[in-house]
């Protein structure tokens, strides 16, 4: 399963107002493994940076001044996350402002049943908070050393490492083989897995490593035992 965990930085705090992009950062997922594969732009507004933005993020007019428009950097995102869920923090935030960019070229908004809010998911697994970012790396000892001021690749990084924990912690992505679901009370078949009755039987038995004068050498031994020897049980296995 692919998920691409996002976040983005902005002029402010509504888009219907005028606030705009200014910085898109995607870190891949597979598995709920990070795969290391990321998206990462800076985007010029069109517009001047409100004060207050500027001390969130630290994204100037001037450094803005000569990055590509939302125009010009849509295709290379939307290719990137292609039809993967989208993770993000407050995600309803993240998603207005894409769908608004989008929404200015005549392209189709980011369907909400996309959308996997790792702030919801936060309130229900810690419902005594604090549940910010910063908070839940604290809780799950997630290094963010490096978080002066907010930045989308690095707070993407961060947060594909504190959805992982919260949807079950690092063992959660281990599982090498495909399974399916319980088909009955008690059972559950296919690759890799058991049902109630116990393992199942290796369809084709594995070959013997065993040499010809090992073998004699075996039965040899297991003859002076006598008639009572366990292992005769099984001599003809």
């Amino acid at each position: 399963m692919r998920e691409i965990v996002f976040d983005t930085e902005t002029t402010g705090f509504d888009p219907r107002s005028g606030d705009r992009v200014v910085e898109i950062g995607c870190v891949e997922l597979v598995n709920h493994i990070v795969t290391g594969q990321t998206f990462h732009v800076h985007i010029n507004p069109e517009r001047s940076m409100p004060r207050a933005a500027f001390e969130v993020h630290g994204l100037s007019d001037e450094f803005l001044s000569d990055k590509p428009k939302f125009a010009e950097i849509a295709a290379g995102f939307l290719a990137f996350i292609g039809e993967a869920r989208l993770v993000a923090h407050n995600a309803e935030f993240d998603f207005k402002f894409i769908n608004a960019e989008l929404g200015r070229l005549g392209l189709p908004p980011l369907g909400l049943e996309r959308m996997v809010d790792t702030l919801a998911l936060a309130k229900r697994k810690h419902p005594a908070g604090p549940n910010s970012l910063d908070a839940l790396c604290a809780r799950y000892g997630i290094d963010n050393s490096r978080r002066d001021l907010h930045g989308a690749l690095l707070d993407s990084e961060l947060l594909a490492e504190v959805y992982v924990e919260l949807i079950g912690g690092k063992q959660a992505a281990l599982s090498l083989v495909a399974v399916d679901e319980p088909r009955g009370p008690g059972r559950a078949t296919g690759p890799g897995r058991a049902t109630a009755d116990g393992p199942r039987a290796r369809p084709t038995p594995l070959t013997s490593r065993l040499s010809p004068a090992e073998r004699a050498a075996h039965d040899a031994f297991v003859a002076k035992m006598g008639e009572a020897a366990l292992w005769r049980r099984y001599a003809d296995d």
